[in-house]
């Protein structure tokens, strides 16, 4: 990133999770033809020691871990672990998730009041509506205090009981302040995500699996994917679902150069922007 004159990367998407959890969730990607109906072999398959290695070694200065529940009372554990993992790893900055449960607000303040930067929400997995009332306060905490929020809301790989941009927004609806970032940019609905970019002035779009090789072949980009963005270039940010993604971590970052060659009003300033710019400032590096 040298020639680009950056520091490094910023990665706003990538998963540090305890150790029992993390194997659940690649004993899950092991099943992908059972789930997904084609394999998704985790690239980046090491000891966690190894895993932040790497990213070190990829030029990644920052990153976001991001944790998330399936399931009632998970979160709040999740926010301590995150927090200690974060504690021990200078490139790691603090982050929390939550779930709608009667506690979620006050968990979610305690992890602000901690210093969290990035929260986490996963709708496909949680299986839970976004508009749960149990986490209106939460979405409220979370507008006033300016932390972004990563919410993986879009239909894809699979359509959940509770996923579709038109959901979350009605979450936005209600709390038009909130900084959310739309996980895999709200994939396969691209168009749909950056419709909510432009209504909305704190959402942005993280490229998570976006116009690489794996996800082309189920949710390809517009043709025109560059020239949509061209007007969005400060809402548009690194993330790349390390270290669970089935490819290498520089095709993620080659699909980004493709874009910035792909239109005249994009270029260097753009990938200046993606790549470090906008996810440090959304997390206040």
């Amino acid at each position: 990133m040298a020639e680009l004159g950056l520091p490094g990367l910023v990665d706003l998407h990538t998963h540090f999770l305890p150790e029992r959890v993390l194997h659940k969730v690649w004993a899950f990607f092991d099943l992908a033809e059972e789930h997904y109906g084609m394999a998704w072999p985790v690239r980046y398959r090491y000891p966690e020691e190894t895993r932040v290695r790497i990213l070190r070694e990829l030029g990644v200065r920052t990153f976001a871990p991001l944790v998330y529940p399936h399931k009632p009372d998970m979160a709040a554990w999740l926010n301590g672990w995150v927090r200690e993992f974060a504690a021990s790893t200078p490139e790691a900055v603090p982050t929390a998730t939550m779930f709608p449960e009667p506690g979620a607000p006050d968990y979610l303040a305690e992890a602000l009041r901690e210093g969290a930067r990035c929260v986490k929400v996963h709708v496909q997995v949680g299986a839970f509506d976004p508009r749960d009332e149990q986490l209106d306060r939460a979405w409220g905490l979370l507008a006033e205090a300016g932390v972004p929020v990563v919410v993986h809301c879009g239909n894809g790989p699979r359509p959940g009981q509770h996923t579709g941009l038109d959901i979350f927004e009605r979450v936005l609806r209600s709390h038009p302040r909130l900084t959310a970032v739309l996980a895999h940019a709200g994939m396969p609905d691209y168009a749909a995500a950056l419709d909510l970019v432009r209504r909305y002035p704190r959402v942005h779009v993280d490229t998570t699996m976006v116009g690489v090789g794996f996800s082309e072949r189920f949710a390809p980009l517009p043709q025109d994917w560059p020239g949509r963005i061209a007007d969005l270039q400060d809402r548009v940010v690194l993330g790349t679902d390390y270290p669970n993604i089935p490819y290498p971590y520089a095709e993620q970052l080659s699909a980004i150069i493709g874009w910035a060659d792909g239109d005249e009003r994009l270029g260097d300033g753009f990938l200046r922007r993606v790549l470090h710019d906008t996810p440090a400032r959304l997390l206040s590096e």
